[in-house]
């Protein structure tokens, strides 16, 4: 058991006439105490939040009854963005040409080269429920590069897109892009 001595020598009259009074030692029991330490300790962990984990939220297309018909967009209102190595990016509106000649680059930057003016212009010439942004990784690209890409929809506040697989012939046209070094449009 614990106690505490309070019994204190100090402050006493010393002299003639002066009576020395008896001191009782007084005793206290600290053992309740450190149950009741251990009870609020208990209590605490269990009533705290731990941090809760930051997640994007994410809104998933309705089930059609026909899956041909589900993923439909207008091509006028479509805009892919690839992501490439050593972080590029390209993009082109519509569909892909052939020939590759809508086929553009652009980087992360606010700047008129950036992948963000791109996104507000399109966005601005296109009607909200057409809109339909389309990411695609590609094998090179890091994964701060895709979060990058999911941040600038978020920050534009694009309401419909996809994070969709990267297709050879785009690969390809990346590839070739990055190995040329070609930085405009």
């Amino acid at each position: 058991m614990a106690e505490m001595d309070t019994s204190s020598g100090g402050g006493h009259k010393k002299g003639p006439g002066v009576k020395k009074s008896k001191k009782m030692s007084t005793r206290v029991d600290l053992t309740p105490m450190v149950d009741l330490g251990f009870l609020l300790i208990t209590f605490f962990i269990f009533t705290t939040t731990m941090s809760q984990p930051t997640a994007m939220k994410l809104f998933l297309p309705k089930d059609a009854d026909k899956p041909d018909e589900q993923n439909k967009i207008k091509e006028s209102g479509a805009l892919t963005i690839l992501l490439g190595g050593n972080n590029t990016v390209f993009y082109y509106e519509g569909e892909l040409a052939p020939n590759g000649t809508n086929f553009k680059s652009a980087n992360y930057s606010n700047g008129d080269e950036g992948i963000r003016a791109e996104i507000l212009r399109k966005k601005a010439s296109t009607p909200e429920k057409d809109l339909m942004v389309v990411i695609k990784p590609s094998p090179q690209c890091t994964y701060k590069n895709v979060v990058d890409a999911l941040d600038e929809m978020s920050i534009n506040v694009i309401k419909r897109y996809a994070l969709v697989d990267i297709s050879p012939v785009e690969e390809q046209l990346v590839q070739k892009s990055e190995a040329a070094g070609s930085t405009g449009n």
